[in-house]
């Protein structure tokens, strides 16, 4: 993570770091804790915009603005608009998401899946992307600005 956190910071547009009380109230709201490639994140930078400041292609939020994907897509938080455990971490460009699905741990990390609006919430079309947001982070900073997990299927 520090070398992709580097990068972030060199290239790119991050926000000032989170500290250890917004992380832990953050933790405490939504019930579960940031794995350790998101606390380094966070630590890092509260959010990030990557390649752009104004039209990112991946705008990382801030603690303060990560809520349960059916929330942010459907304005609905009943089981009948999707998983409780789906977090809406990301937004790419044409208003589709990144989810953080905090329902499963692959050592000791949460794995990533796309947020495509249109599909949501059927798991065939927000599949698992990345292992990790680490895994995930080092994707979107060598993507070209490009939805890099789509890669063979455009």
């Amino acid at each position: 993570m520090t070398a992709l956190l580097e990068e972030v910071s060199r290239l790119h547009f991050p926000n000032p770091p989170a500290t250890e009380a917004q992380i832990e109230a953050f933790e405490q709201s939504v019930g579960w804790r940031l794995d350790p490639d998101l606390r380094a994140f966070y630590l890092h930078c509260d959010g990030a915009e990557l390649f752009d400041r104004i039209d990112p292609a991946f705008s990382f939020y801030p603690l303060a603005k990560i809520r349960r994907a059916r929330v942010v897509l459907l304005k609905n938080d009943t089981d009948k608009a999707g998983p409780a455990s789906w977090y809406a971490v990301c937004e790419v460009q044409d208003t589709n998401y990144i989810f953080l699905d905090v329902s499963q741990q692959a050592g000791g990390r949460y794995p990533i899946r796309d947020g495509y609006r249109e599909a949501f919430p059927d798991p065939a079309y927000n599949r698992q992307i990345a292992d990790s947001f680490a895994a995930f982070l080092e994707g979107a900073l060598n993507s070209n600005e490009r939805w890099f997990w789509l890669r063979g299927e455009e």
